[in-house]
């Protein structure tokens, strides 16, 4: 019976991978956002359709570096999905929510980080990762997560965030356009100085963020709206946005990041008003 029963596992493991390949190269073409000419209104559906598919096949992936990629894969979409098009507070909190347990058991597929996690808390195996991409959807997701949760806020989880954001400085600042220093620099420039911010300090997280990816048109406007606002440099505030809107106007530029720069090129509509 024993061996029966052995003989339908690996029969039905044979079937199963031909599907979830299939399933997970249909998730990827369905994200894919350079392949042709983008439409923001229209790509809510596909990277619903995306998700949707990558949450089907995971539960069929072995515990392996296909199963963590999809992981990462799917923190990032339910990221991108709040930030772009959610609008009711908690279907983007349960976004969020979502997006930062799907990193964070990426991070927990590296043996190393489970140990460290146990035996010294989730801070310190926060900074001792080496996956740079779980570590950046993770801080990210956290991060906006927290926004709807106060008290864990207070409690530490501002310091967590930090903690993954600082950790993917030093694996590889260039990651995402610049998207450690990035995610720092606003970290640090919106966040209370009893909670670990640092608005001095986030001007030079900014400034790096710009000179790894001056393409990325969220690069120009989030230094714009969250230092040079609120630091009071209008002249700066203004050159920011004026320069996002200029190099919006470059096909290539929109191509090179087609979802964050159509975002980002809303915003800076929106804030040159208070340059006119």
């Amino acid at each position: 019976m024993r061996h029966v029963l052995l003989a339908c596992v690996l029969a039905w493991g044979a079937w199963a991978q031909p599907e979830v390949e299939a399933v997970l190269a249909q998730a990827e073409a369905l994200y894919d956002r350079w392949a042709d000419e983008f439409d923001l209104a229209a790509y809510e559906g596909r990277l619903r359709a995306a998700i949707r598919l990558w949450e089907e096949a995971l539960p069929q992936l072995p515990d392996g570096a296909a199963r963590r990629a999809v992981l990462v894969k799917l923190s990032r979409a339910w990221f991108e999905l709040a930030e772009a098009y959610l609008r009711d507070k908690g279907e983007k909190e349960r976004a969020y929510a979502k997006g930062k347990d799907y990193a964070l058991e990426a991070l927990r597929r590296d043996p190393a980080f489970g140990e460290r996690e146990v035996r010294e808390g989730l801070r310190a195996a926060l900074r001792k990762s080496t996956d740079v991409e779980a570590l950046f959807w993770y801080g990210n997701n956290l991060g906006r997560w927290l926004g709807f949760h106060y008290w864990e806020a207070l409690t530490g989880g501002t310091r967590d965030v930090l903690a993954a954001f600082e950790r993917c400085v030093e694996l590889d600042e260039a990651y995402w356009a610049g998207g450690p220093r990035r995610a720092l620099a606003n970290f640090l420039a919106q966040t209370p100085g009893f909670l670990g911010g640092d608005f001095s300090r986030a001007q030079k997280e900014f400034v790096r963020a710009l000179e790894l990816a001056p393409e990325f048109l969220q690069n120009y406007v989030d230094y714009a709206e969250h230092w040079a606002k609120p630091a009071g440099k209008k002249e700066l505030f203004c050159s920011l946005v004026e320069e996002a809107l200029r190099r919006g106007q470059d096909p290539a530029v929109m191509r090179a990041w087609p979802l964050y720069n159509a975002l980002a090129l809303a915003r800076a509509e929106q804030l040159a008003q208070g340059c006119r």
